[in-house]
């Protein structure tokens, strides 16, 4: 899946900068597969989806280091499926996700 996120191209539009978040590996279950993405303004703003609890809200936050850092990184999420459940997630597994910023078009 190699979805492009409009919303991202209204940010860029508005002088904000953003982060793509892109889901590169699946170990067990996830919620979303590979190729799912989730884009980030520096002000929180987000479209799209990589996961969903609070390795969402972990990423948003990791993006927006991104952004402020303007260096990538690759982040791996990970939890049992006998603990998802304790932590509001519908399934286990473990998801690696590259975060970049989103740089100017040429």
């Amino acid at each position: 899946m190699a979805e492009w996120l409009p919303e991202i191209d209204r940010w860029r539009a508005e002088g904000n900068p953003v982060a793509l978040a892109t889901v590169v590996n699946v170990i067990g279950s996830a919620p979303r597969p590979v190729g799912a993405r989730l884009a980030v303004t520096g002000k929180g703003e987000f479209a799209g989806s990589v996961s969903g609890g609070c390795v969402e809200t972990a990423v948003i936050l990791e993006a927006q280091q991104v952004i402020k850092n303007n260096t990538p990184r690759l982040v791996r999420y990970g939890i049992s499926d006998e603990m998802a459940w304790d932590v509001g997630l519908s399934c286990g597994g473990t998801i690696d996700v590259f975060i970049e910023p989103v740089e100017a078009a040429t």
